[in-house]
């Protein structure tokens, strides 16, 4: 079973960018966490970054045909992008709204998320140990 991992814009800074919020752990830091957990779960991953829209889109269209689940963290398009949001109501498998801070917690702007709407679950300030947890969860949610 494959999974997407998919990142949003800024976090390719992550581990620079507001540490006192993400932490200073990078994203090939939390991709190589992923790795070890998805191969101990028995499943593949694709993680994926890019800081714009439309590639996140083409990357959840391609998940259709390659993937079984989606976790993504969509960083600020979460808050913005229907277009985002459409694309993954065309994918069929679980999907999961990550987000390493507790967006509830900060500017009330953050605190709707177009993509919630197609979500599974939603993992929101565990930090970057999210990713993992998403991993778990959708193991479990492909496993029922």
């Amino acid at each position: 079973m494959t999974i997407y991992i998919l990142n949003g814009p800024n976090l390719n800074l992550l581990g620079q960018r507001q540490p006192e919020i993400y932490g200073h752990e990078t994203l090939a830091d939390v991709e190589a966490r992923c790795e070890t957990e998805a191969r101990d779960l028995g499943l593949e991953i694709r993680f994926l970054q890019s800081n714009h829209e439309g590639q996140l889109v083409d990357w959840i269209h391609e998940a259709r045909m390659a993937a079984q689940g989606i976790i993504i963290n969509a960083g600020a398009y979460t808050h913005t992008s229907v277009a985002i949001l459409d694309a993954l109501k065309a994918f069929d498998g679980p999907v999961i709204e990550l987000h390493i801070s507790n967006v509830h917690a900060r500017e009330s702007f953050r605190h709707h998320s177009y993509i919630s709407a197609r979500a599974d679950g939603v993992m929101a300030g565990f930090g970057t140990q999210g990713y993992e947890l998403a991993l778990q969860r959708l193991h479990r949610l492909l496993a029922a």
